[in-house]
């Protein structure tokens, strides 16, 4: 029988991954942290949690304290998760965004917290069947999170029987899959579409440019107000005055954040605001 959670061993576990992912663990989410870590108990020979915090109170648990949050933030993922937010990147966001745009132009778009790859590889398979839309425009998907063993996934584009069963259209999986052996390798001509990159959505979002269409969905949710605010007012920064942000469906910009607001009549979809765009400006004169 484990000893219970120490409250000392608890702030250990839940500061470490407030600070290092934003990610908010509450006492009554103990049990997250008991199935999530589990493994991770096991493979370094702990009895409890509360081993597992001393550990990582040592000096030289960088290593540990990364396979930790590694753990806790790996979230589920599947092709065309939540069909609306991709009905309207398809009917809407790409038909609009590559009219205002030259011919010749990218479109970029960034798939926040992409896990496995399902959801950048879903947005990939949509850019590839709105080739007339585009008119010859590039759109160049990057999907970022902090999971290495997730990237890995996404870049190596191959997923179990079970995974391709959810949320992926047949018609999609014999266009663009291939059988091997008992798993579905995706296209190279999709996989080309996506490139996958670690990046901690607390860090300096500068780095990765600037987007036009940002899908951060069911990440938020996850993170205090504080944070939300920050990280969300990190993406209006990188974002044209005609950018669109995708959020998940329990998620909102609304006493957040004025630097985005609701699309009309859509469920999850946010415009870019105008003060939010004078802010751009004014930040990239000053740069």
């Amino acid at each position: 029988m484990t000893a219970p959670l120490s409250p000392i061993a608890f702030d250990t576990l839940a500061t470490l991954l407030k600070t290092q992912s934003g990610l908010m663990i509450g006492t009554d989410k103990l049990y997250l942290l008991e199935t999530r870590l589990g493994s991770l108990l096991k493979r370094e020979k702990l009895p409890d949690l509360n081993g597992l915090a001393e550990r990582l109170r040592r000096p030289g648990s960088d290593a540990l304290a990364r396979d930790v949050v590694e753990a806790m933030t790996t979230n589920e993922s599947f092709f065309f998760r939540d069909d609306k937010p991709f009905t309207h990147f398809r009917n809407l966001a790409l038909p609009r965004l590559a009219a205002a745009r030259p011919p010749g132009s990218t479109l970029r778009v960034w798939s926040a917290a992409s896990s496995s790859g399902q959801e950048a590889y879903s947005l990939a398979m949509i850019v590839a069947e709105s080739a007339a839309v585009l008119g010859g425009r590039k759109v160049e998907i990057v999907g970022t999170d902090i999971a290495r063993e997730q990237l890995a996934r996404a870049r190596e584009g191959v997923y179990t029987q079970f995974e391709v069963q959810r949320g992926l259209p047949v018609q999609m999986l014999m266009r663009y899959f291939r059988k091997q052996d008992a798993h579905w390798r995706i296209a190279e001509t999709i996989r080309a579409m996506a490139q996958f990159r670690e990046f901690n959505l607390l860090s300096d979002l500068r780095l990765l440019g600037r987007f036009d269409i940002v899908f951060c969905r069911n990440v938020l949710i996850y993170f205090d107000q504080p944070t939300k605010t920050r990280v969300l007012e990190a993406i209006a920064s990188l974002m044209p005055p005609d950018g669109l942000l995708y959020l998940g469906g329990a998620e909102t910009v609304l006493g957040i954040t004025s630097r985005f607001a609701p699309m009309p009549a859509e469920r999850g979809v946010y415009g870019v605001t105008a003060a939010s765009a004078a802010a751009s400006m004014r930040m990239a004169v000053a740069g």
